[in-house]
């Protein structure tokens, strides 16, 4: 038994992609985006965003954000390390303890951006 193999012939001219109707997110700004990111990928940091916006005024203690996650301090003080570092906390320190605000704009540039560059009117 033989194959007969049959020719390739070109298309009809019709592209297979459509293209891009709108700019794009440059390479750096998502490297940029991604690092935002990462400090939100993980679920004890968003536990402890949420559990410092719950607060009233939007800040809270160290002493009082343990507890809720069931981490030990120093794991603690290192989440809020990262989020401070990214921008979704500020950090005061008084007397023994450290008090983390949460900055609202962060959290909303954020979603803006990623709405601006991810989401269609389609």
């Amino acid at each position: 038994m033989t194959t007969e193999l049959l020719p390739v012939t070109a298309t009809t001219g019709a592209a297979c992609c459509t293209p891009a109707t709108s700019p794009t997110m440059s390479a750096d700004d998502a490297e940029q985006t991604a690092r935002t990111l990462k400090a939100l990928a993980d679920p004890a940091r968003l536990r402890l965003l949420s559990i410092i916006a719950a607060h009233e005024g939007g800040e809270a203690c160290v002493c009082d954000l343990v507890e809720p996650v069931g981490l030990s301090q120093p794991t603690v003080s290192h989440h809020l390390k990262v989020l401070t570092e990214a921008g979704f906390v500020t950090r005061e320190k008084r007397g023994v303890w450290a008090h983390y605000t949460l900055v609202p704009t962060t959290v909303r540039a954020l979603t803006s951006h990623l709405a601006d560059h991810l989401l269609t009117d389609a």
